[in-house]
């Protein structure tokens, strides 16, 4: 149970999900910079307006971002990491136990075989000796054993418990990011988008515009 509890844990899954929304944000920034410093921007000043939007937009956007994953880093990742750190300790627990009960086996069976036995005077000293050997393995065992079966289960049912603060605080951060690139977004929309027109329309336009590109002679096919 403590290895599939630490397996779960130790999926990177959301942290790696973050860490691709990173670098997809620092691209994001690192295309619009140069596209700044492009000397088109120098000859059109309406593309320079639309091109100095993108780049606001692209670093407000890779600042919440940032903020995001330090965020989810505190309230996420760190507390599996502790919760992770238990498990070393868990399975040794675990591995004593067994080990004990390798032992308490291994003496039970050598009781046995001299209670087997005819009682002569050397057997019964013998019976005496193994018995005395058995008694603190079987309590060490017994102890061990009531151990664990009093507190796995509460270790079990306690992670539920634990997660939950970590996984309210990972939704929180998502709205909060997810919030503020509609709010981003659609205020670059405005800026930049030329209202009136559909997705198809525009699909036209750049088409056409395309199109006067290729008839172009220095462009035009061999």
């Amino acid at each position: 149970m403590g290895k599939l509890i630490q397996d779960t844990v130790q999926d990177r899954a959301a942290q790696e999900t973050d860490c691709t929304q990173d670098t997809m944000s620092k691209s994001a920034v690192k295309i619009s910079s140069d596209l700044l410093s492009n000397p088109l921007c120098e000859q059109e000043p309406s593309f320079l307006e639309m091109v100095t939007a993108f780049d606001t937009a692209m670093k407000r956007m890779d600042s919440f971002n940032q903020e995001k994953v330090n965020q989810i880093q505190k309230t996420v990742i760190e507390p599996l990491k502790k919760f992770s750190s238990v498990f070393p300790s868990l399975n040794m627990a675990v591995k004593r136990r067994e080990q004990t009960l390798q032992d308490y086996k291994r003496l039970q069976s050598k009781v046995e075989k001299y209670e087997e036995k005819e009682r002569t005077g050397p057997v019964l000293a013998k019976l005496h000796q193994a018995r005395e050997e058995l008694r603190p393995v079987r309590e060490d065992f017994e102890a061990k054993n009531k151990q664990l079966l009093e507190e796995m289960p509460k270790f079990y049912s306690s992670r539920i418990d634990y997660f939950k603060p970590s996984f309210e605080a990972l939704v929180r951060a998502q709205v909060v990011y997810y919030t503020e690139m509609h709010k981003i977004f659609g205020e670059l929309t405005a800026q930049i988008d030329r209202p009136g027109l559909s997705d198809e329309q525009r699909e036209r336009d750049n088409d056409a515009k395309l199109s006067e590109l290729r008839a172009l002679s220095i462009v035009a096919d061999d």
